[in-house]
């Protein structure tokens, strides 16, 4: 047994400087992060003792978590990196790699579990880059806690019947078969462990307080479904879940998590973290449902993620009295031909009837918008500004096509030779490294300045800032116009220019 009788830690890496540059610092959200959470709560439930550090909550470096591990001791380190959407956890690695090398320069025998969508992704790449013992291939507590049974009898033979389980046999790396998906999520995810996490650390994303940017904290978020149906060629979400796994908790499960939140620790602005909140009619009617009756719907500010064609017209107004106030609403492309292409077939019309009948039911909008698909050439970039500047939603994402491992544009780009990110840091939308993928008819750097403009010209477009002083006031306005004097330096145009960057950069929803 360890030290202190501590048999897990599980570390959520920080980085958000690498990730975000100086965007970091004020304008992103701080999150809590979701799968230390998860992780904590079913491995309690088993009867194993657990604490959190998050290093990205408390701000932490790499030395100082790595002399938090050696006083505690524990038996297992779980390095749990998740992210708070599924493409942030590439953009993570580099953090993680950091710590896990300085907790093993301080304590060489300590044991480490890494743990992620991109490890799942790249188990036997990630166990022979790292510094750490074990690696998972699949969601995580199933295969952790038979790594913490194995350990407590110190019987290591036991290790090829872990499921889950990547390690190493001497010079030999081993993959064991994959662990089953956690089916009854009520009894064995039933929600985070609150109380082992810096709650007064989080903080929202500017956009979603814009009606009072004072009010971004306190700040949760929760889940109510895993996995995602759909195989949108731009996502990594099935690495750790296997290919169209979708599993959803009872509306009871949710709101009672949501309830506790609100009364135990003062939560209003609340994130719903699916990847597709918006989906199951029956599951999304239930969980409003439920808000509206437990009488605390109206204090909420939550926000959700949601496709054009999963939201019905006369669900919108249950989902605004349910605390609903926005939506991210994944659009990808202004063109029909590049959204065909990411397996995304929408209709342009469908596209602006849902955005306007959302806002019209007083749910805010936030349009996610992806330059440099396969098919983007200049025009559809062009075209996909257009309508985001016609829409004209509350806030917008605007991202670069990335092939994120785990992904079917990761697949297509290793069969095509074309250039990756040569750091984990490239995958991050923000980072000084950034590197997108070439389109068939662009350069990763075109595509990229393009997508740099856009955004300076979307937030400067009078007509945007009008429509935010008419809704939210002249405190919002000022803080976009703000906002877009932040500089994303970017490695990529320095190397095609010569110069440094000028292109501005903005507050991250990632």
């Amino acid at each position: 047994m360890s030290k202190n009788d501590l048999e897990l830690l599980l570390i959520h890496p920080g980085g958000r400087r690498q990730v975000f540059q100086d965007l970091g610092e004020s304008l992103t959200a701080v999150e809590p992060p979701l799968w230390c959470g998860l992780i904590a709560t079913n491995l309690r439930n088993h009867g194993c003792s657990v604490e959190i550090i998050d290093s990205d909550g408390e701000n932490l470096s790499s030395e100082m978590v790595a002399k938090m591990v050696a006083e505690k001791q524990p038996l297992l380190v779980g390095m749990i990196v998740f992210g708070h959407q599924p493409s942030a956890s590439t953009q993570m690695m580099p953090s993680a790699g950091v710590i896990c090398t300085e907790i093993k320069t301080l304590s060489p025998e300590q044991r480490i579990i890494i743990v992620g969508g991109h490890v799942a992704a790249l188990p036997e790449r990630t166990l022979a880059e790292e510094s750490v013992d074990f690696a998972c291939n699949g969601e995580g507590p199933l295969t952790i806690r038979g790594l913490i049974e194995c350990l407590r009898r110190d019987e290591e033979s036991d290790l090829g019947n872990i499921q889950g389980l990547v390690w190493r046999d001497g010079e030999t790396i081993r993959i064991n078969p994959a662990a089953p998906l956690i089916e009854n999520l009520d009894r064995d995810l039933p929600g985070s462990a609150w109380d082992l996490l810096p709650m007064e650390n989080y903080r929202a994303h500017n956009w979603h307080c814009f009606e009072d940017l004072s009010s971004r904290q306190p700040y949760a978020s929760v889940y109510t479904s895993l996995g995602c149906p759909f195989r949108c060629s731009f996502c990594c979400i099935n690495a750790p879940f296997g290919m169209n796994r979708y599993r959803m908790r009872s509306a009871e499960s949710v709101v009672n998590e949501i309830e506790l939140l609100y009364r135990d620790y003062g939560v209003r602005n609340l994130k719903i973290v699916d990847e597709m909140f918006v989906l199951n009619d029956r599951h999304v009617t239930g969980i409003c449902e439920e808000l509206i009756d437990r009488g605390f719907a109206h204090d909420l500010n939550i926000w959700a993620y949601a496709r054009v064609d999963t939201i019905r017209p006369n669900r919108i107004s249950l989902l605004r009295r349910a605390g609903i106030r926005w939506l991210a609403l994944g659009i990808e492309s202004g063109s029909a031909y590049v959204r065909d292409g990411a397996e995304k077939s929408l209709d342009h019309n469908d596209i602006v009837n849902i955005v306007r009948e959302t806002q019209q039911a007083g749910i805010n909008v936030i349009g996610n918008f992806i330059f440099g698909l396969p098919n983007d050439d200049e025009a559809s970039l062009a075209e996909t500004l257009g309508l985001a500047k016609a829409l004209n939603c509350e806030f917008v994402n605007f991202y670069s096509a990335m092939a994120y491992p785990g992904s079917p544009l990761h697949v297509m780009a290793e069969q095509n030779g074309w250039k990756l990110p040569q750091s984990w840091n490239g995958y991050s939308q923000h980072a000084y490294e950034t590197l997108p993928l070439p389109t068939q008819k662009l350069s990763a750097a075109e595509v990229l300045r393009f997508r740099d403009d856009a955004f300076h010209e979307y937030f400067t477009n009078p007509d945007y800032l009008d429509m935010i002083a008419g809704k939210f006031g002249g405190d919002a306005r000022r803080h976009i116009e703000d906002m877009v004097h932040y500089k994303l330096p970017r490695k990529l145009f320095e190397s095609a220019s010569g110069g440094a960057s000028d292109q501005t950069a903005e507050a991250a929803s990632a």
